[in-house]
């Protein structure tokens, strides 16, 4: 017989925070400081 694992499936929500995640100075920061400010959308 079979011995499978059991997988959990739920769906887990992390927290992203963009500040803390976006560095001053990558691509990145630049795209996201262009898209805010820059760009008239």
């Amino acid at each position: 017989m079979a011995r499978y694992k059991h997988i959990d499936t739920s769906p887990r929500f992390l927290a992203v925070d963009l500040q803390r995640q976006l560095l001053p100075g990558t691509f990145e920061y630049a795209l996201k400081h262009l898209l805010d400010h820059e760009l008239d959308l």
